[in-house]
């Protein structure tokens, strides 16, 4: 499937926001650098079948629960395992609740930034389908005396879609505490996580989670972006995220 395109009467330009849509023409532009080392394994260029491994994953995670409760192991203290200063990006959620973004500059510290979605688990699935997926939440502000990620409240657009507004955490919840320290020696990785209460999980469904390293591109004070780093090396980003604030 190819990239959506924004089109005249998306939420972007009735935003009128040209820093936003410069942030969102990057992902149709960037070079493709690597797709001759990358080799052609399946067809050349088209939408899905160039997509990453991560996103493909994602997709199988009913055939990999049992597998991927192993990542409880995986999540005693051991030797950092990025060895760049990527930004490590997580988004989990229970399969019948919202889904929760985490932000990183370190897998074993706190995160910087976490936001519960205005945005079903289930529903964020069903946009993976596309291969594509584009997040962006904009704030508005009267002060520039918070840095961006320190801004509270947020509009929140998926794949060029007002999906609601949502509010920074100040203190994660008790979920989101145990899903981080579940994950804290895991650099990249999709699957479902053990839930800290079997009540829950029998009434929400699997703990699901999608973890991967981005590359964090800061364009000024008022606008940030996050492109994932496919493991396979392609250079098609299945995910990206983008922090804008307007006066």
């Amino acid at each position: 499937m190819p990239l959506p395109h924004v089109h005249s009467n998306s939420p972007f330009h009735r935003m009128e926001n040209p820093i936003l849509l410069s942030l969102l023409q990057r992902t149709t532009t960037n070079p493709d650098k690597k797709s001759s080392k990358s080799g052609g394994g399946g067809g050349g260029g088209g939408g899905g079948g160039g997509s990453g491994g991560l996103f493909r994953m994602f997709k199988l995670l009913p055939m990999l629960s049992t597998g991927c409760k192993m990542v409880a192991l995986l999540g005693r203290p051991r030797k950092h395992l990025l060895t760049d200063n990527a930004t490590t990006v997580t988004l989990f959620g229970y399969r019948k609740g919202r889904i929760c973004l985490a932000i990183q500059e370190d897998p074993h510290r706190l995160p910087i930034f976490v936001i519960e979605l205005p945005m079903l688990t289930t529903s964020f699935h069903k946009e993976m389908a596309s291969d594509v997926v584009r997040l962006a939440l904009e704030t508005d502000t009267k002060t520039r005396k918070k840095k961006l990620l320190e801004e509270f409240v947020w509009a929140v657009f998926c794949n060029g879609r007002k999906i609601g507004h949502s509010i920074r955490r100040k203190n994660m919840s008790d979920d989101e505490v145990h899903v981080i320290k579940l994950l804290r020696g895991v650099s990249m990785g999709a699957g479902v996580l053990p839930s800290p209460n079997e009540k829950e999980s029998a009434d929400d469904g699997e703990l699901t989670y999608l973890r991967a390293r981005f590359e964090r591109a800061v364009g000024s004070k008022d606008s940030e972006s996050l492109y994932m780093i496919n493991p396979d090396g392609a250079s098609g980003q299945e995910l990206s995220i983008f922090f804008v604030r307007v006066h």
